[in-house]
């Protein structure tokens, strides 16, 4: 499902020069339907390496492979179709603040060309598993984090996503809205979509016992 072997990521610096690396070495395999934490301390490299996963960067030197793919940048012309099948949930949610939560969540299968009669039953039956049933016509700015937070979350998984990262998306949560959102995390994880998971909440991990990839200043600590 995702395989890196020995992968480097190296940004640039101001000067246009290359930068040290962000990240060094990384091998590991993530199984296809498995769950699995990304931990580390802040700087650790857990941004960047989701960034890698879900296509939006690209890595400088190792070999990378997401959903049987085999990342090449002289290919990025097959990346769009490859991102499609993978949603991507942000700690600062990035709904669109002028469109509905109905709206924000149709908004990848419209862009995918989806026809508005097909989208509507995926994107109620999403609202409502989520908990956001009578909320549709809400725009962001009129619902609570814990609420948009949900959006975010129908959003990145109404295509069905074969791989699904989350990047600290309890981050501006309370306890009892983290473990819901840790909860329909899960859920959808059971129902065979890969999920990966960066968090600084120990607590989280122990509610929520799974396999754990550790970082330690770009390189990996720890894996299993």
């Amino acid at each position: 499902m995702v395989r890196f072997t020995a992968v480097g990521l190296r940004y640039p610096s101001p000067d246009g020069r290359p930068g040290p690396e962000a990240l060094a070495d990384l091998t590991f395999t993530l199984p296809e339907g498995s769950f699995t934490w990304l931990l580390g301390a802040s700087g650790a490299g857990k941004s960047s390496l989701l960034r890698l996963m879900h296509l939006a960067q690209m890595p400088t030197r190792g070999e990378m492979e997401v959903l049987g793919t085999l990342i090449r940048p002289e290919r990025r012309g097959s990346l769009p179709a490859l991102r499609r099948r993978i949603g991507v949930v942000f700690q600062d949610f990035r709904l669109l603040p002028y469109l509905s939560a109905y709206d924000n969540v149709a908004l990848p299968l419209r862009l995918a060309g989806r026809s508005e009669s097909s989208l509507r039953p995926d994107v109620t039956e999403m609202l409502r598993w989520v908990g956001l049933q009578g909320k549709e016509g809400a725009l962001p700015q009129q619902l609570s984090g814990g609420e948009q937070q949900r959006v975010a979350i129908a959003r990145a998984v109404v295509t069905r996503p074969a791989l699904l990262v989350a990047d600290e998306p309890t981050g501006n949560l309370d306890s009892h809205q983290a473990r819901r959102l840790l909860a329909l995390l899960t859920q959808m994880n059971r129902l065979g979509t890969t999920v990966v998971v960066a968090t600084h909440s120990e607590e989280l991990v122990r509610q929520f016992p799974a396999p754990a990839l550790r970082l330690d200043q770009g390189r990996v600590a720890h894996h299993g």
